[in-house]
C-alpha cells in the first residue's frame, strides 16, 4: 500500500481548508470533516470531563483520551453482547453450552472472534486462537517453541522489553536449567540513543543467530512507540536457524502485521489495547501453518486444546487439534470474549488499512504540531520521525523534571495520556475514535501548561 507522506498531505489539505494555519480551528474541523471514519467515534462510550476531571471548565464536554495504547475506550455494542450473554446465563444456565438463543452456543464461544481477529494480525483463521491472557500466553509459546540444545540455547530480546516478557522469558530459561546471564540476550541501543536500530538487530543476529534459539522482540516498542521492522528480523533470523515470534501488544489493531505473509513462527498478543475488549480482556495467539500439522510439538497441553470430537468422551489420551486451537487450555470466559466481539464489530467496519492512513495525518498532524510549536528545551519527541517506523503513539520526553507537573496539569484539563517514569509521557491518538480537533486541542492546552510551568 503505498502512502503519501502525511505532511505532504497535511500541507496540501492546509490549502484546501483556507485556515492559517495548522493550529486554526478551521483546519481541524476541515480535517474532521473530510475523515472517512469520522462516523465509527460514535460507536464509543467516551468520557465526560466531568467524569474524568471534576471542577475543570466545560464538565458536559467530551475528554480528550490519548490513553488507548494503555487501554481502549468502551465499544458501546460490548455492553449489547454481554447483556445477551447474561440473559442467555439465566435462561438456560449449563444448557447454553450448546443451545444459545443468539447463535453462540458457549462450546464454541471462542470461534465467534476467530476470523475477525486472524484478519486484524494478518493470518489464517486457524493460524489464530483466543485464549487466555497475554502472558500466559507468551508462557505456552516458549514452552512449544523453546527448545534449547548445548549449541542452540539462547533468546535475544530488546533491552527494554516490557518488564513482564522480560520476566517470562527469563524463567523459560530457568526452567530449562539455564543461566539467563549465559542464555539471554539483550540488544541495547547504541551509546546516547534510545532507539534500536534494524542494522544493529540484524549485526547480532548475524553474529550471535548459531547460538540463538527464539528471537523475541516487540512489534511495537511500548516505552518509545517504535514499530520494528518485523519482516526484516524475521527473515533474517530464520535464515539463521531461529524460531521468531513476536508480543503485539502495541501493535495488534494499531499498525497492519501480516503475520503468516511474514512466515512468523508465533506471536501473542492482549486485546484491551487498541483492541478494546476491556480491562483484563483475553488475549490471542499466532502459530503459523507451517507448524499446523506438527502434533509431536512439545506443549502445555489442555483439555480446550484437545480434538473437538472426541474432546468430551474424557479420554485421557491427548489428540491436539491442528492449528493454533491445539495450543488451548481451558474452555475461555464468555464475558470477556464476547466484549471482544463487541469491539470486532467495530472493527468490522473498516480496515486495517484505512485505519493506518488515518493514522499516519493522524498522528503526523500531532507530530507536526509538537515540533513546531514546542522548543527541544521543553520536550522532545523519542518515537521515530519517520511514520512507518511508528503507530499510532508519541513518546514525549519533558525536560527539566516537569513530566509529573505536566502530566497532572494535563489531566485536569481533561486530556487522558499515561506517565512513564522519569519523565516521557505517552500520547496516542487512536484512529477509531480520535479527532484532529482532539489534537488541535491538545496542543493548545499543553502552550498554556508549558507558558505557566517553564
Amino acid at each position: 500500500m503505498t502512502i503519501t507522506a502525511p505532511q505532504q498531505k497535511l500541507n496540501t489539505f492546509l490549502d484546501e481548508s483556507k485556515a492559517s494555519g495548522f493550529l486554526d480551528a478551521e483546519f481541524a474541523a476541515f480535517m474532521d470533516d473530510r475523515d472517512p471514519l469520522k462516523a465509527l467515534r460514535n460507536e464509543f462510550v467516551i468520557p465526560k470531563k466531568g467524569e474524568i476531571a471534576p471542577g475543570s471548565d466545560n464538565p458536559e464536554d467530551t475528554c480528550i483520551y490519548f490513553c488507548g495504547n494503555s487501554l481502549g475506550l468502551l465499544p458501546k455494542a460490548v455492553a449489547r453482547y454481554v447483556k445477551e450473554e447474561l440473559e442467555v446465563w439465566g435462561e438456560g444456565a449449563v444448557n447454553s453450552h450448546f443451545n444459545h438463543r443468539f447463535g453462540r452456543p458457549w462450546v464454541r464461544i471462542e470461534e465467534t472472534v476467530q476470523e475477525q481477529s486472524a484478519r486484524v494480525v494478518g493470518a489464517k483463521k486457524d493460524e489464530v486462537a483466543i485464549m487466555n491472557t497475554l502472558t500466559s500466553n507468551l508462557h505456552t509459546l516458549f514452552a512449544a517453541f523453546y527448545t534449547p540444545t548445548q549449541d542452540r540455547h539462547k533468546v535475544l530480546i530488546e533491552s527494554k522489553a516490557f518488564p513482564s516478557d522480560h520476566y517470562a522469558v527469563e524463567s523459560q530459561i530457568r526452567w530449562h536449567g539455564l543461566d539467563p546471564r549465559e542464555s539471554l540476550i539483550c540488544q541495547e541501543p547504541r551509546a546516547g540513543e534510545v532507539l534500536l536500530r534494524t542494522e544493529d538487530i540484524l549485526e547480532t543476529i548475524e553474529k550471535h543467530g548459531h547460538e540463538i534459539a527464539v528471537v523475541c522482540f516487540s512489534g511495537i516498542q511500548f516505552y518509545t512507540g517504535q514499530y520494528f521492522e518485523m519482516e526484516k528480523i524475521t527473515k533474517a533470523a530464520q535464515a539463521k536457524g531461529c524460531i521468531v515470534g513476536w508480543d503485539l501488544a502495541h501493535a495488534a489493531g494499531n499498525v497492519p502485521v501480516q503475520l503468516h505473509d511474514w512466515n512468523v513462527d508465533f506471536a501473542c498478543w492482549c486485546s484491551y489495547k487498541y483492541l478494546n475488549s476491556g480491562p483484563g480482556g483475553i488475549a490471542g495467539i499466532f502459530v503459523h501453518e507451517r507448524h499446523a500439522k506438527d502434533l509431536g510439538r512439545n506443549r502445555l497441553a489442555g483439555w480446550w486444546g484437545h480434538d473437538k470430537v472426541t474432546r468430551f468422551d474424557m479420554v485421557n489420551v491427548f489428540k491436539p487439534m491442528e492449528g493454533a486451537a491445539g495450543f488451548q487450555h481451558s474452555n475461555p470466559s464468555v464475558l470477556t470474549t464476547s466484549a471482544l466481539l463487541g469491539s470486532l464489530s467495530v472493527f468490522e467496519q473498516t480496515t486495517m488499512a484505512e485505519m493506518r492512513q488515518k493514522s499516519y495525518l493522524l498522528t503526523g498532524y500531532l507530530y507536526h504540531l509538537l515540533t513546531t510549536e514546542f522548543s527541544k528545551d521543553v520536550l522532545e519527541i523519542i518515537t521515530p520521525a519517520e511514520p512507518e517506523h511508528r503507530g499510532a503513539q508519541l513518546s514525549l520526553v519533558f525536560k527539566r523534571g516537569k513530566m509529573m507537573e505536566v502530566f497532572e496539569g494535563l489531566a485536569k484539563r481533561g486530556i487522558i495520556g499515561d506517565e512513564r517514569k522519569p519523565d516521557v509521557i505517552r500520547i496516542a491518538p487512536t484512529p477509531l475514535y480520535t479527532r484532529f480537533e482532539d489534537v488541535r486541542q491538545f496542543v493548545v492546552e499543553l502552550k498554556k501548561l508549558v507558558a505557566e510551568l517553564y
